[in-house]
C-alpha cells in the first residue's frame, strides 16, 4: 500500500522523531510512505481562534497538497490534527463560499487516518510485539486526547496497541478522560485554567508510578511534558509511535531527552 504522510506542523517543527517513528513503522509492515510536498497547516488553531478567512488559504493549501499526491490512504500521528480535517475544514470552505473546495477537503478528510486507526482498522495490527517487532521495557501509563476520544472516537486503539507491546509495563491513569488543559489556542488565552488543568492532570499521572506518559497527540505531550519538567517529577512524555517503533536491535532510549535513534540503513534496506 502506498501511504501519504500528514506531518502536522507541531510535529513537523518539533518533534520529528514522531514522524519518522511512524513511518518506520508503516515500512516495517511492507508500506510505501510519500510525503506530499508543499503540505503545512490543517488549519485548526485559525478556526479555534475564530479566523475562518485566515483559515481558507491553509485549508486550500491542505487539500491542494493532498489531492494532488498519488497515494492510497494517508495517515497523521495525531488525532487533533486528523479530526480538524473533518470537522473543521469543509466547514470552513463553506464559510467562505467554496462549495468545490469543501466536497475535495471532504474526500481528503474521509481518506486520512490517526495512525492507530490505520494500524487496527486498516491494516489489521492487533499485536505490536508479533507484527511489529516493538519492544520498550518501561513502565508507561497513557492519556488519550480529547479530540482523539469525541471526535474520533478512537476508544481504546492506542491503547490496545500499547498494551501489546514486548516489555511494556502498563499502568491505568485515573481519570484518563479529563482534559490536559492544552486545547491549542486555549493554553494561550486562558494559560491559568490550561495550567492548574495539567496539575490535575499531573497528580494523576505521578499517582500511577510510571516513569513515562505517552499518548498519540505531540501538543498534549508537549504540555504535559513541559509541566511536569517544571515541577520536578522525573516523568517523561513520549508519543506511542515511538513506543511501536522501539525494537530490541533500535530501542528508544530514555536516559535523557527521549529521541529515536536513527541508525543508517543496513544493506538488506532494514531499519
Amino acid at each position: 500500500m502506498r501511504i501519504a504522510l500528514f506531518a502536522t506542523c507541531i510535529v513537523d517543527a518539533m518533534y520529528p522523531r514522531v514522524a519518522l517513528a511512524t513511518v518506520r513503522v508503516l515500512e516495517r509492515l511492507g508500506h510505501e510512505v510519500i510525503f506530499p510536498p508543499g503540505q503545512g497547516c490543517c488549519s485548526q488553531m485559525h478556526v479555534n481562534s475564530g479566523y475562518l478567512d485566515d483559515a481558507l488559504p491553509v485549508v486550500r493549501n491542505h487539500v491542494k497538497a493532498f489531492s494532488a499526491a498519488d497515494y492510497d490512504v494517508a495517515v497523521a500521528p495525531s488525532g487533533s490534527c486528523v479530526a480538524s480535517l473533518g470537522h473543521q475544514q469543509p466547514m470552513v470552505a463553506r464559510a467562505g463560499g467554496d462549495e468545490a473546495l469543501a466536497q475535495q477537503a471532504e474526500a481528503v478528510a474521509d481518506n486520512t487516518y490517526e495512525l492507530s486507526q490505520l494500524l487496527t482498522d486498516v491494516l489489521g495490527v492487533t499485536d505490536a510485539a508479533e507484527q511489529l517487532g516493538s519492544w520498550f521495557p518501561h513502565t508507561v501509563t497513557y492519556h488519550p486526547s480529547c479530540h482523539g476520544m469525541r471526535l474520533l472516537r478512537l476508544g481504546d486503539r492506542q491503547k490496545d496497541l500499547l498494551r501489546s507491546v514486548e516489555g511494556v509495563q502498563f499502568t491505568e491513569l485515573p481519570d484518563a478522560e479529563e482534559c490536559c488543559g492544552f486545547g491549542g489556542t486555549f493554553s494561550f488565552k486562558v494559560p491559568e485554567v490550561s495550567a492548574a488543568m495539567a496539575e490535575e492532570k499531573i497528580d494523576n499521572i505521578v499517582a500511577t508510578g510510571a516513569g513515562l506518559c505517552t499518548g498519540g497527540d505531540a501538543s498534549c505531550l508537549m504540555h504535559l511534558g513541559g509541566a511536569m519538567s517544571r515541577r520536578g517529577t522525573g516523568v517523561k512524555t513520549v508519543h506511542f509511535a515511538e513506543i511501536l517503533a522501539a525494537t530490541r536491535e533500535n530501542p528508544l532510549d530514555i536516559s535523557g531527552p527521549v529521541e529515536l535513534s536513527i541508525p543508517a540503513t543496513t544493506r538488506g534496506g532494514t531499519r
